[in-house]
């Protein structure tokens, strides 16, 4: 079995479906340039951290031409998420990744503060404990990552809320599983997140 994988969740870039928060801030033609920008970014930096191999799993269609400008950055699969809501689109890509790997860290494509020494951070707490997360400062998370799967860490987590770091952690610790926290980030989901992306993109 390989060591680690990572994986990075993505939409298909669809006018109107992605970065819908950002409205009416930006045009939902705004909205989309934003989102593969993000998309392509995270992907450049799991693909240059050297932690494991990196994989896509893509809500919608896969053939977008914003996925296989990853696999020119290293990536080396595209997939379809599978299952009827979040929770259980990220378990069965989890559980799919496990299957192959040791470890397999799940990140979004929203959070550009997430480096090499964060995902290096990620794959070393795996090496002790069973779950590392990475909260998000809208009270979510940016990073799961496994050596072990329990689909009850998913079950009735109030998704798209403020609760659902504070929903796993109450899960993990009712399963008695090893788990440990990566530093706080954010992410770019609302127009005052805007500054900071251009902060970090340099424009």
């Amino acid at each position: 079995m390989q060591e680690a994988l990572l994986i990075q969740f993505a939409k298909e870039p669809v006018p109107g479906q992605v970065k819908t928060r950002m409205l009416p801030a930006l045009s939902p033609e705004q909205a989309v340039h934003l989102h593969c920008d993000l998309v392509h970014w995270t992907a450049q930096v799991l693909t240059g951290a050297g932690v494991g191999a990196v994989e896509l799993a893509v809500a919608g269609s896969t053939r977008s031409p914003l996925f296989e400008q990853c696999r020119t950055l290293g990536v080396e699969a595209i997939r379809p998420q599978r299952g009827s809501g979040l929770g259980h689109r990220m378990c069965n890509a989890l559980e799919e990744g496990l299957s192959r790997y040791a470890k397999v860290i799940l990140v979004g494509s929203d959070c550009p503060q997430i480096d090499s020494a964060y995902l290096e951070q990620a794959a070393a707490l795996l090496d002790a404990n069973d779950v590392v997360l990475g909260p998000a400062e809208d009270g979510g998370y940016v990073l799961i990552g496994v050596t072990d799967l329990d689909w009850r860490w998913f079950d009735g987590v109030h998704w798209g809320t403020d609760t659902v770091y504070a929903d796993t952690v109450t899960r993990l610790e009712a399963t008695e599983t090893s788990w440990s926290a990566l530093p706080v980030l954010q992410d770019i989901d609302r127009p005052e997140d805007l500054r900071l992306w251009r902060t970090i993109a340099g424009g």
